[in-house]
């Protein structure tokens, strides 16, 4: 009863799965920050917290404020509102740092549900006496990746015995003040960061591919400059697993693997029998990896950034484009060596090893203090496993006073630029979103051929052309008073040498009409 009948595609897509879960469960390490309690004395002292995989942490910084336990909805899982609770700091105090509990609904729900309340920051606790884990967004869920792009505040995972800690503190009346520290969270050894991006070409796979995508086209401008500049070393890598030797010669692994079963990926619908199969995304990943490695090899490794951008507009799956001949249209248009790519990516039907992708396999296991790579999209800063804003955690990841100027405070925020259709938005801070990112300081500037400070000012060839309408017009207003001036002038001489021709013509019959006046009355007055 309630059981439907699987195919048994789909049974032995679970069997490959379960076979994979001893190459998935690696050595997963959680990247934490430094949780310290600075009142009261009962509790003071210095804690681990796992940091989230959703907001900002604040790389490179700390933040202080105070925890508070809410009365109702101590889960977050529903809307603060409804119950009449806000977390809107009082003016001149400490931010709030709200405690939820943990259970009944996502984490990333309870950190949105606390920020809009007027929460600065959220700290979970765990409702299980167990290692700290990181806080994942939830997986191939339309409704809630609206959301999560939109959540601004840190959080962090705190284990259980910490948790009641601060809960008995505050239900006893004292006031706990914390301090979040990121500052130790992403290495910073010398003057250049190096930084590792996990990817995938794969634009079906759902929000996360969407969101990949997004921030693919987004992050660019910004990438390009870094490294560009000398300030970063980047390197793309992407995620395969192996097939079962058991299973090699199944429907299954034959058209979601290359080499014989050594490099797959998923179905990118999740079916089989139509549409793409893994093994082209596999083919277009190790292409991708190939672009890099040409380009780098002219010394222009930021290249790779622009392929893979261009790809994705003129190549989408939707569009059955998503292929070798629409791929080697983008690698002409970049000038690229075509015959170096394809020699780079070998047989992908040989029986033996793919030296790029076994590479990217050996990769994929952590080393130092990196863990297993395991989440898509995965970015590694100092080979440190990094989470919520990207450009941030580069930034944070260079030695004190050796940050190249966009990551300086100077750069402007987008909303203090000049606003003006003809700018170049330039926007270094916390998150980069949508930027057009063209000169290395970072900073708000007018493209060649304007003036201006490009914050208050931006005065150029639209700008002139506005300046000599104005100059026009007003010089055809001047035109028109004056002529109008001239004209009331003339009336009013006119006028008056008219008046004055009237009165010389009336004075000459004046004396007429006197002498005629005269006679007709005395003749009335003889009759």
């Amino acid at each position: 009863m309630g059981c439907s009948k699987r195919p048994k595609g789909a049974i032995l897509l679970g069997l490959l799965l379960l076979t994979l879960a001893e190459i998935v469960v690696g050595r997963f390490v959680v990247e934490k920050n430094s949780l310290r309690v600075i009142s009261p004395d009962s509790i003071k002292g210095t804690h681990d917290s796992a940091i989230g995989n959703f907001g900002i942490p604040q790389y490179g910084g700390s933040m202080a404020g105070t925890v508070v336990y809410p009365r109702d909805n101590r889960k977050g899982c529903k809307n603060f509102d409804d119950f009449g609770i806000s977390f809107k700091a009082k003016a001149g105090a400490l931010p709030n740092f709200v405690l939820v509990d943990r259970g009944d609904c996502f984490f990333a729900l309870k950190v949105w549900n606390a920020q809009n309340a007027g929460a600065a920051a959220v700290l979970v606790a765990d409702d299980l006496d167990e290692p700290l884990i990181t806080m994942d967004s939830p997986e191939e869920d339309g409704a809630s990746a609206r959301y999560i792009a939109n959540i601004t505040i840190p959080s962090a995972l705190i284990d259980k015995s910490f948790g009641e800690k601060l809960k008995k503190a505050i239900s006893g009346g004292d006031m706990v003040n914390v301090n979040l520290d990121w500052r130790e969270a992403v290495p910073h050894p010398d003057d250049r960061v190096e930084y590792e991006l996990w990817t995938n070409s794969n634009d079906e796979c759902g929000v996360k591919c969407d969101m990949l995508m997004e921030f693919l086209k987004d992050f660019k401008g910004a990438a390009q400059v870094l490294e560009k500049g000398g300030y970063t070393q980047f390197t793309p890598h992407y995620i395969t697993w192996y097939c079962p030797q058991a299973f090699t010669v199944s429907k299954q692994c034959k058209s979601q693997c290359l080499n014989h079963g050594r490099y797959c990926a998923p179905d990118p619908e999740q079916d089989f029998s139509t549409g793409y199969e893994g093994k082209d995304v596999v083919l277009e990943n190790l292409r991708q990896l190939c672009v890099f490695r040409v380009a780098n090899e002219t010394k222009k490794p930021w290249v790779w950034w622009d392929y893979v951008t261009d790809f994705q507009i003129r190549c989408p799956m939707k569009e059955k484009k998503y292929n070798k001949e629409c791929a080697e249209q983008v690698i002409h248009s970049l000038g690229l060596d075509l015959k170096k790519i394809e020699k780079c990516m070998g047989d992908p039907e040989a029986d033996s090893d793919n030296p790029v992708l076994k590479e990217e396999q050996e990769a994929q296991i952590g080393k130092g203090s990196r863990g297993d790579v395991t989440i898509l999209p995965t970015l590694v800063v100092n080979n440190r496993q990094y989470r919520g804003a990207v450009l941030k955690a580069i930034c944070a990841g260079f030695e004190e006073t050796t940050e190249p100027s966009v990551c300086l405070g100077g750069g402007h925020s987008e909303e203090e630029c000049a606003s003006a259709l003809w700018l170049m938005v330039c926007n270094l801070g916390e998150m980069v979103t949508g930027l057009v990112l063209d000169n290395e300081e970072g900073k708000c500037t007018c493209p060649p051929g304007f003036k201006g400070d490009g914050v208050n000012s931006c005065e150029g060839k639209t700008t002139e052309v506005k300046s000599a309408w104005t100059a026009v017009w007003i010089i055809l207003i001047g035109l028109a008073l004056a002529a109008g001036g001239a004209y009331l002038v003339y009336k009013h001489r006119l006028r008056s040498y008219m008046d004055s021709e009237i009165r010389a013509i009336m004075a000459q019959y004046m004396p007429l009409d006197s002498q005629n006046e005269v006679p007709n009355h005395v003749g009335e007055d003889r009759a």
